[in-house]
């Protein structure tokens, strides 16, 4: 699958995510977009699953109508977040289009 991460999301989380294409949304130059727009642009460049640390985001946006699966972290910690790295993972690799997933991170 193609994953986005969101500026949110730490850089070293990609290695847990080796069986898919990880890009970071600076990468695409895509850091000052918002989440709308961040979603749209995802979607159109085929992206599958955008992970975001932003719990707001689906109060904030209508999801129902989106291709783009999320996956949304608990903490986006690295020093926390490492430990559940699997979780993420397990998260990521279970996406469906249009899905969400909060990943419970303490």
């Amino acid at each position: 699958m193609r994953v986005l991460f969101d500026h949110s999301v730490p850089a070293p989380l990609r290695h847990h995510l080796r069986e898919h294409a990880v890009t970071e949304a600076h990468e695409q130059g895509w850091q000052t977009l918002s989440n709308g727009e961040l979603l749209t642009e995802a979607e159109n460049a085929g992206f599958d699953v955008l992970v975001t640390a932003d719990k707001n985001i689906r109060y904030q946006q209508n999801l129902s109508t989106r291709r783009i699966a999320l996956v949304v972290l608990g903490n986006p910690r690295w020093p926390v977040l490492r430990n559940h790295a699997p979780l993420v993972a397990a998260a990521v690799a279970a996406a469906m289009p249009g899905s969400y997933h909060e990943v419970t991170i303490p």
